[in-house]
């Protein structure tokens, strides 16, 4: 999708802090951390958030999944754990419509998040 953000870059039109990437999903810093490491995965296929998912995306939730949690460990928040968030809906959060999962780890989390 030509005026996704993230799907430009994903083609590479624009750069990015990569910390992971394959042939399914792409791992990049975030511009506004908030947290000291925070860190957004993203589908190089175009979903426009967590509600467009299928049952026949289950195959790519699961790589989605395996690219997070090398990304965290690539980012070094293995030992001290890190927390993996996805927001659906502008009330939510959600700024990009492209699903992305955000990794946010570094120090101790709250809960609940806000």
């Amino acid at each position: 999708m030509s005026d996704c953000l993230f799907c430009r870059l994903v083609a590479g039109e624009l750069p990015a802090q990569k910390v992971h990437e394959d042939a399914y999903t792409l791992a990049f810093r975030d511009l506004h951390p908030q947290a000291p490491t925070h860190l957004l995965v993203i589908p190089k296929r175009h979903i426009g958030g967590f509600a467009e998912l299928t049952a026949a995306d289950g195959p790519l939730l699961g790589h989605l999944a395996a690219a997070a949690n090398t990304a965290a460990q690539e980012a070094g928040l293995a030992e001290g754990g890190y927390r993996v968030v996805c927001n659906q809906g502008r009330d939510a959060g959600q700024t990009v419509p492209h699903l992305h999962w955000h990794v946010l780890g570094g120090r101790p989390l709250a809960w609940p998040p806000g």
